[in-house]
């Protein structure tokens, strides 16, 4: 009894140390052991919404490059951009949405004609470009069509109670100085359009040298002699017309009625036939209506 006594304080202390050495109850039941291969968790934020790619369902015109452009019509102004690859024809049609213009209807200058089926890009079109607009309204048309084309008649039924043009003293005194050496080369039986340079090698009614020059992005006739030249906007030019020369029947003379009466001509001798369509088309504003 007494060695059992003796030994229960070691006893009591070896159990307690024993006691302290067990793990709390319930802890590890429920853990599972480490994986190396754990799949990686899907914890990570979805990715900013804004640098994601421009969705394919977007406005395509906000992914096509832009160049700003100043349409000028009449005294009107329009800063608008356009998508650089777009032709001159898509241009067009915008003009037509500004401006109420017909595209058939419509001069559209930039460096010259505008080709419509050139893109922007192709042309050379800058940011500040300035897009030159020359044209009427259908209802601007039909007011001036007919008292001009009822002119055009009187003076034709006129022309023809006449003597030919080419036979009267007042021309015969310059064509009978012959056709002039520098004098552009005529093609008969083609019309072509108005060249990119300047009708030259002409004569006037004094025997001298004249060109033409049609400038068309500020719808000016440019009437050119060794002493001045003469800027006349095309919409006061009051009639064309023009006569085959005898004998020579690839030129024509041509005049520009510059006022109310015969006494206004301006004469052009040597024309080459093939221009002289064009001549008058531009002039009297007759591609208005192609």
């Amino acid at each position: 009894m007494a060695a059992a006594a003796a030994a229960s304080p070691d006893s009591e202390e070896a159990g307690m140390d024993a006691e302290a050495q067990k793990p709390p109850l319930g802890a590890g039941e429920d853990d599972d052991p480490p994986q190396e291969d754990d799949p990686p968790q899907d914890d990570d934020p979805p990715p900013d919404a804004s640098r994601a790619p421009v969705s394919n369902g977007g406005d395509p015109e906000l992914e096509k490059e832009l160049v700003e452009l100043r349409v000028i019509w009449n005294k009107n102004k329009y800063d608008v951009k356009f998508p650089l690859d777009s032709t001159g024809a898509d241009l067009k049609q915008k003009i037509h949405a500004l401006t109420g213009l017909p595209p058939t209807m419509q001069k559209v200058m930039f460096k010259g004609l505008l080709p419509e089926e050139k893109t922007l890009r192709e042309i050379k079109v800058i940011n500040g470009a300035k897009i030159m607009v020359v044209g009427s309204t259908i209802n601007d048309v039909l007011a001036v069509s007919i008292p001009k084309d009822a002119a055009q008649q009187e003076v034709k039924l006129e022309e023809a109670k006449k003597e030919p043009l080419c036979r009267q003293k007042q021309h015969r005194k310059v064509l009978d100085k012959g056709k002039p050496d520098d004098v552009m080369p005529s093609v008969k039986g083609v019309q072509e359009r108005l060249p990119t340079v300047p009708l030259s090698g002409m004569y006037n009614k004094s025997g001298g040298k004249v060109r033409l020059t049609f400038k068309l992005e500020q719808d000016q006739l440019w009437i050119g002699t060794k002493e001045r030249t003469e800027k006349l906007p095309m919409g006061s030019i009051k009639n064309v017309v023009s006569e085959p020369i005898e004998g020579h029947e690839d030129y024509h003379m041509m005049a520009f009625q510059l006022g109310p009466t015969e006494a206004s001509y301006y004469w052009v001798y040597w024309v080459p036939t093939q221009y002289v369509d064009a001549i008058k088309d531009t002039v009297l504003g007759k591609w208005q209506y192609f």
